[in-house]
């Protein structure tokens, strides 16, 4: 087979703080047991367990039918409010204008009626053509007419002007007092779907279909796996040199598949110890890695091993995590031995190097093996070599 083409990387020995190794427990970032809001009977259940959940799916539905005939009622209640509010603020059709006027004109003329009866009857009165209780009659009239023809003013005046500020703002206050009933009937309605608090996986059910909720009753529980934690248990003579935000690395079972190592940040040092262990937990954090079928690898009680920055600083030697990959007892390296005497530049052969991993540089990590600085590795071209195939390096140092 032609030689294998391969980029390497030169191995470096530098002083850090070296690293011990713990046994951790895999554990959900967030973890929410979802109850409902309200209570009733269980119309809908939506989910099942293993299911993945985005934040207000829909996962069960309670009855609410009473709910909805209350909801149709006060939108008819508010339909209502808002024509009484539309006919204020529109104010007196034209015809209705008119209507007052014409009867203004007609008030105004039987006033001018009765004025003209009443000054005859004075008239024919001081000549005893008529008697006092006539005349009375006459003045009776004149002052209803008058005061029927006032009253036929104001009601123009009323028509023209439309309906009083106050009865508007009445009005508006009703209407939006309506519009608050029918979102409160509405919440309730939504109080009745129970819904994802985030993206997650359902990993429990504590009801069924046909049964009754109380306020507050467990529903589902919601598990969220994007990130997980690794809870591990650090001695208390190690503890006291961790610090937030130190570099982790978390090692899993083969069962994971090729992807065994991967880097986490310390992000909780528990200021409580076991009283029987006399250690302290410690949380590190990590992105979970999508399996063959999008589903996430690393699990919530899964096995780990973490290795903390918490030995005493050193001498050590580091490669690049690319270089490191699984083998069948564990990870080794790609040492790269240059062929030498007439061969071409670059090419050589490979060994594999079994190495126990340490702590960590940024993006390179210390490895123990046996290994010596200035020795190459190969970092990219893993999976196109084997011990009985020659490389061709092509980044030669």
């Amino acid at each position: 087979m032609p030689p294998a083409p391969v980029r390497v990387a030169v191995i470096e020995q530098r002083e850090l703080a070296l690293g011990e190794t713990f046994v951790g427990t895999v554990m959900a970032k967030r973890t929410s047991t979802v109850g409902s809001r309200a209570e009733g009977r269980v119309l809908e259940f939506l989910v099942d367990e293993g299911d993945h959940v985005t934040e207000g799916h829909p996962m069960a539905v309670l009855r609410t039918t009473m709910l909805h005939i209350e909801l149709e009622a006060a939108n008819a209640e508010l339909q209502l409010r808002q024509h009484e509010l539309a006919e204020l603020e529109n104010g007196s059709r034209p015809e209705e204008i008119a209507q007052a006027e014409a009867r203004m004109k007609a008030a105004r003329a039987l006033s001018d009626y009765a004025d003209a009866s009443l000054r005859r009857a004075e008239s024919l009165h001081q000549r005893n053509a008529i008697s006092e209780n006539e005349l009375q009659e006459k003045v009776s009239a004149a002052k209803g007419a008058s005061e029927a023809h006032i009253e036929a003013v104001k009601g123009h005046e009323l028509a023209v002007k439309g309906p009083r500020a106050e009865k508007i703002e009445q009005a508006r206050a009703q209407l939006a007092m309506q519009q608050q009933a029918v979102r409160q009937i509405e919440e309730e309605i939504d109080r009745h779907t129970i819904r994802a608090p985030f993206d997650g996986y359902v990993t429990k059910e504590f009801t069924e279909v046909g049964q009754w909720v109380a306020r507050g009753g467990a529903i589902v529980q919601v598990v969220d796996v994007a990130e997980v934690d690794v809870l591990v248990p650090v001695l208390e003579n190690y503890v006291g040199r961790l610090q937030l935000g130190d570099d982790a690395q978390v090692q899993f079972g083969a069962e994971i598949g090729p992807t065994l190592l991967q880097s986490a940040k310390v992000v909780a040092i528990v200021p409580q110890a076991d009283a029987r262990s006399r250690s302290f937990p410690v949380k590190v954090r990590m992105k979970n890695m999508p399996g063959p079928d999008g589903r996430p690898l690393i699990q919530p009680g899964m096995f780990a091993k973490v290795t903390l920055p918490v030995g005493g600083r050193g001498p050590a030697l580091l490669v690049p995590k690319d270089a490191l990959v699984p083998g069948e007892k564990g990870l080794i390296v790609w040492v790269v031995q240059p062929a030498g005497g007439d061969a071409p530049p670059g090419q050589g052969a490979v060994r594999r190097v079994p190495v126990v991993y340490g702590a960590a540089d940024g993006d390179w990590i210390e490895v123990r093996g046996e290994l010596s600085a200035g020795q190459m590795v190969v970092v990219e071209g893993n999976e196109r070599i084997n011990p009985m195939r020659p490389v061709n390096v092509l980044n030669l140092p």
